[in-house]
């Protein structure tokens, strides 16, 4: 199969796209290249790269391919409050975009990454499957929703949309991220001995590493169109649900010597909420969500001692999505709507 996959060179890009090479896909990327020298380790790449912006693909540039795996997006709900404007006009109109001109050039498949975080705050600590209540409370999570919901309007019978909500993505990437749960507390322990939770801990996270997510991928590219077709799929292990004071405690576990900070107070993270993965056990039964958080945590330790990891590392740009748009914009190398003035 010919695939494009849209943001190949982000965190989760830069690890489902040789996976996706390796399954024997015919694949391109696009990608803006916003985070290009903020690599951990090495990284090959070998498949044709395309540089350019979602919001101005035309349906010529996407003519032969038979699937679009849709990952580019302001990634996370930081970026979404530097301008939430932006977030809109990335994520919501610049993906119906990219799909209004693939079922143009006659692309059958649109692999989406949605997101679990779209139920927001749940009452309870019930699992909540697809069929729960949207509870958007940030930009990202509000684009997420009005995407799906657009992508669903093109969904006829030469369109096929999938919506798969990923959870919290965690792991080891050469575009790593440590604006992200797990990546965040194991980043705190080993560059400064302490793993701080900024909250109280007490919301619940389900999270997912980064090559499950490509599972994802790959099972809903294989999987009999009509199966998949509009579906929104939540992508994690039901087992994989935590409270981040938990996922600190793993972390713990790897490095004893850390001691866990907790802020505490009266500040409580909104964002809580469960999630049944059955759904995606059922649908995809050959491409199960493999990975624990302890295992990541383990990885994520090792892959930190093994780059030299420090804490100018950690606190720095390269690592933090909003700091290196920040960075980005402050040199002027950016304008206001986020495209480039000049290239590197």
């Amino acid at each position: 199969m010919r695939v494009l996959v849209t943001g190949h060179h982000g965190y989760i890009g830069s690890v489902i796209t040789p996976m996706l090479v390796a399954a024997g896909h015919d694949v391109v990327g696009l990608d803006t290249f916003f985070y290009e020298g903020c690599d951990l380790g090495s990284d090959e790449r070998p498949f044709e790269e395309r540089r350019g912006d979602i919001r101005d693909v035309t349906a010529a540039e996407l003519e032969g391919f038979d699937a679009i795996v849709h990952l580019a997006a302001l990634s996370n709900d930081p970026l979404g409050d530097l301008d939430a404007e932006l977030t809109y006009d990335i994520n919501l109109r610049g993906t119906l975009h990219m799909a209004e001109e693939a079922k143009r050039a006659g692309v059958e498949r649109f692999v989406f990454a949605s997101s679990c975080s779209m139920y927001g705050a749940a009452s309870g600590d019930d699992l909540l499957d697809e069929s729960a209540p949207l509870r958007p409370l940030t930009p990202y999570a509000e684009s997420k929703v009005e995407a799906e919901k657009g992508l669903s309007r093109l969904a006829d019978d030469s369109f096929s949309p999938v919506h798969l909500r990923n959870a919290t993505a965690y792991g080891a990437s050469p575009r790593l991220r440590v604006d992200i749960v797990l990546n965040n507390l194991a980043g705190w322990a080993f560059t400064t001995g302490k793993i701080k939770i900024l909250s109280d801990g007490m919301a619940w996270r389900p999270i997912v590493h980064v090559r499950d997510i490509g599972h994802a991928v790959l099972g809903a590219l294989a999987a009999p169109r009509e199966e998949v077709h509009d579906v929104a799929v939540n992508v994690g292990a039901s087992s994989e649900n935590y409270r981040v004071r938990e996922l600190a405690e793993l972390v713990h576990h790897e490095l004893p010597e850390c001691e866990v900070e907790i802020a505490g107070g009266s500040y409580a993270d909104p964002r809580s909420y469960r999630v049944d993965f059955s759904l995606y056990e059922r649908l995809l039964p050959d491409f199960p969500a493999e990975w624990t958080a302890a295992a990541g945590a383990k990885e994520l330790v090792e892959a930190y001692r093994e780059n030299d990891f420090d804490l100018s590392a950690f606190e720095g740009y390269r690592y933090t999505r909003l700091k290196q748009i920040r960075r980005l914009l402050d040199d002027g190398r950016l304008d206001e709507s986020l495209r480039w003035r000049r290239r590197a």
